[in-house]
């Protein structure tokens, strides 16, 4: 093969090119600030034993967790810290839980929290999701329209309360 095919260089790769970050505001729970922080830990650490590789041939592991690591430290400096353990629970707001009963009797337990703590299996949404938007500010005993791909649910508001005491 001629020579002029082969690239030269430092064996470097070129940086992966970075995450998408979210165009909403980054509201973060504590719980969620402390989880974006240990995060942060556990990739420079993963990153520090990739770069203590005897055999390092392969830069892509280094090049991605060198990308997460940029990804996060975004996610921190952008982070609006909001604590609902101030909060009245009259209505419902960011980093609350609310227990609610569909149109078929279902009973569902909901937290609203920062995109990045947001587990949709677990119950916890994202505030521009458009279950947090239909459920914000409504109160107990309030009636709210939840509209989805499916169809439109109706949701009864039964209790809000805050995230460790939801049970």
């Amino acid at each position: 093969m001629s020579r002029a095919f082969v690239k030269e260089g430092d064996n470097a790769l070129e940086p992966l090119p970075d995450l998408p970050l979210s165009p909403h505001p980054n509201f973060v729970t504590p719980r969620g600030l402390a989880a974006l922080k240990l995060r942060l830990q556990h990739k420079q650490s993963d990153l520090a034993t990739l770069r203590a590789r005897i055999e390092r041939m392969d830069k892509l592991p280094e090049a991605a967790a060198e990308r997460d690591i940029r990804y996060l430290e975004a996610r921190l400096r952008t982070a609006i810290l909001h604590d609902p353990a101030s909060l009245p629970l009259t209505e419902v707001a960011f980093g609350l839980c609310v227990t609610v009963i569909d149109d078929r009797g279902t009973q569902s337990i909901f937290e609203i929290t920062g995109e990045d703590e947001a587990d949709a299996p677990n119950g916890r949404i994202a505030p521009h999701s458009p279950l947090a938007r239909a459920l914000m500010g409504a109160q107990v005993g309030d009636e709210v329209t939840w509209r989805k791909p499916s169809g439109t649910s109706t949701l009864e508001i039964r209790k809000i309360s805050y995230a460790d005491t939801h049970a």
